[in-house]
């Protein structure tokens, strides 16, 4: 039997059939579609979403990038088990999904992104917004999306979406090879009509694998860690990705061994955990990095080991440490000449707890008493950069995040992705819950968490989520606050005042740049960015665009204001003004380097004594071999 109908129509039906199952939960796999409409989709998938619209949810975005943050947000908050679809027009529209795309890759989130195209037939010829390439006939600018793709397709007849749209559920559906996956549409062909068979209108339940370990390499690590003196694990984003808490707080308690977090893994042990030791790297705390200079094996578990994480490679120190490194994607798992262990997060963990208990392996005493001093003494550090002795002052920033701190419960999400924030949110941070700390710092997009925000409280309708946002990223990607405000999705932004890019302005500072080009003020004669802070009302900017806003001078006033929000059931804002961009943002500095080249010649004294000093930490890099 066959039914008549669109491709666009046809696609429409087959994702509204597409299911996800792991252990034995089981729910759809694109469960709403964020879309723009422009010619290159309007009478193809725009009008097949109408034709269709009690089998697939609509949401109307006003950039495309940032519907591609929400169906992120909305897919890392639903454990990668579901996710949303965008649509576009041929042209800007499709090429502004490039950095959406890029960011849902590389943080192993799936996305499915439906781009229009230029016409398969080529009658018209060219097309508006079409690039033409005089060497090759079949390129559009739908192809800046493939090396950012998990999987892309051009489906340029009705019938070749059958195969491409199967290789699309199989990809988004693989724990290891997840990411975006862009299937092209030709204008014109998403309007074709053919005869489908009905068979690939069916339900269809995905099952996400959790595969264990291969018996030698757990017999393997098992040995390495019945070895080690002073182990140290480095959770990833990995960790949360596989829901494997629960087994690694069961490890952690049963060895003794600490864990630190990435930015993503953060979270994967509660704050309190007699082993968590805090964040590590260059963001770090100075417990885990510490532990980390003096571990002689590192265990990795879902981290890909970025720069942040290893200190541009200076942070592990000891002549004979060793990696062990449990990751479903062998890619990860061979990293830094490390022994892999190859399996999903919460099998592998289970396994190796199961394998050590029947040693009853664990860390010497002295070793923990170590750990848990330290991890004292650095909670101590945080309570003081949260401190707010004069409540009638402006606050720092630190002191922000410690009056939030103090409001939030396990139900509160914070989303957060570039400037200043993700360092003192690391080094900070007290995570209650397993999914309350949300960081994008795979790709560390501005403009990502209001668009996100919106996509976790979709996920999670019940729970808190709160925007965290400098106005450098404000000012990049406000415009989904119309978006929350349309669909009355209550979210909460925390709007942070520091007039300019503080995060990059101290950078900047450090590596002799002298913060040039990193404040928002008026331009001096002298061509620098240092006249008076520029007179931008952000507050003004968000009320404008439907949000309810909370003006904030004072440490008192912010903590009003924060508990007004949190309450509140309607998209709301909270406006407050910190230090200056030139100014330290209160916590403790870097506990670890980060390698970002400084000028090899130079004449001003700010960029010859950075150079001396970058010199000194090259220095200290090594290759583990």
């Amino acid at each position: 039997m066959t039914t008549r109908l669109t491709v666009a129509q046809a696609l429409v039906r087959f994702l509204a059939a597409q299911y996800t199952e792991r252990d034995g939960v089981r729910q759809r796999l694109i469960s709403a579609t964020w879309g723009i409409f422009g010619h290159g989709n309007v009478a193809g998938l725009g009008q097949a979403l109408v034709e269709y619209g009690a089998d697939m949810p609509f949401h109307q975005g006003r950039n495309e990038q940032s519907m591609v943050h929400a169906a992120v947000g909305y897919a890392r908050q639903s454990n990668r088990l579901s996710t949303h679809a965008v649509t576009t027009s041929i042209g800007p529209g499709a090429t502004n999904l490039v950095t959406g795309a890029a960011l849902a890759t590389i943080n192993h989130l799936p996305v499915l992104l439906l781009p229009g195209d230029i016409f398969a037939t080529r009658v018209a010829d060219p097309v508006l917004q079409q690039l033409e390439v005089p060497y090759a006939g079949d390129i559009s600018v739908n192809d800046s999306l493939r090396p950012v793709s998990k999987y892309f397709d051009r489906v340029t007849r009705p019938e070749a979406l059958i195969p491409a749209a199967l290789q699309a559920m199989r990809v988004l559906t693989d724990p290891v090879e997840t990411g975006a996956v862009t299937l092209a549409l030709p204008q014109d062909v998403q309007a074709e009509a053919y005869d489908w068979p009905d068979e690939f209108f069916t339900e269809r339940t995905w099952t996400v694998r959790r595969p264990g370990a291969d018996p030698t390499e757990l017999a393997e690590a098992v040995g390495a860690i019945r070895q080690a003196q002073r182990p140290l694990v480095i959770a990833g984003g990995g960790v949360h990705h596989s829901r494997a808490e629960e087994a690694l707080a069961e490890f952690a308690a049963a060895t003794g061994i600490p864990v630190a977090s990435t930015q993503a893994g953060k979270g994967s042990l509660r704050h309190d955990h007699p082993q968590d030791v805090g964040a590590v790297g260059h963001t770090g705390t100075a417990t885990a990095n510490e532990l980390a200079r003096q571990a002689d094996l590192v265990i990795g578990v879902g981290t890909r080991y970025t720069d942040f994480t290893t200190a541009s490679g200076t942070l592990f120190e000891q002549q004979g440490v060793r990696f062990l490194n449990l990751n479903i994607a062998p890619y990860d798992g061979h990293k830094l000449a490390g022994r892999p262990l190859v399996a999903d997060a919460r099998s592998g963990l289970t396994e190796l707890t199961e394998a050590l208990q029947l040693h009853t392996h664990r860390v010497s005493g002295t070793y923990i008493d170590e750990y848990g001093l330290d991890k004292e003494r650095w909670e101590q550090r945080v309570d003081a950069c949260f401190e707010a002795d004069e409540p009638d002052i402006r606050p720092t920033q630190a002191q922000v995040l410690g009056a939030l701190d103090a409001l939030a419960d396990e139900s509160d999400v914070i989303v957060n992705a570039a400037g200043s924030l993700p360092g003192d949110l690391h080094k900070l941070w007290r995570a209650r819950s397993r999914d309350q700390y949300h960081l994008e710092y795979g790709y560390s997009c501005m403009g990502y968490e209001i668009p996100a925000a919106i996509g976790v409280k979709m996920a999670a309708p019940e729970r808190n989520v709160w925007a965290l946002v400098g106005d450098g990223t404000y000012l990049m990607m406000p415009t989904e606050i119309v978006t929350a405000v349309q669909e009355g999705i209550a979210i909460k932004l925390l709007l942070i005042q520091n007039h300019g890019y503080a995060s990059i302005g101290g950078l900047s500072e450090t590596v002799g740049g002298e913060r040039f080009g990193t404040a928002y003020r008026y331009q001096s004669d002298d061509g620098t960015y240092t006249g008076a802070p520029l007179p931008v009302d952000l507050a003004a900017n968000a009320a404008s665009l439907g949000m309810r806003v909370l003006r904030a001078k004072t440490v008192r006033d912010l903590r009003a204001a924060l508990a007004e929000a949190r309450a509140a059931d309607t998209p709301t804002c909270v406006y407050v003004e910190t230090e200056t961009a030139d100014t330290v943002s209160g916590p403790p500095p870097a506990q670890a380097w980060w390698d970002v080249p400084v000028a090899e010649t130079a004449t001003r004294p700010s960029a010859v004594k950075a150079r001396e000093l970058y010199e000194r930490h090259v220095s200290t890099r090594r290759r583990h071999l």
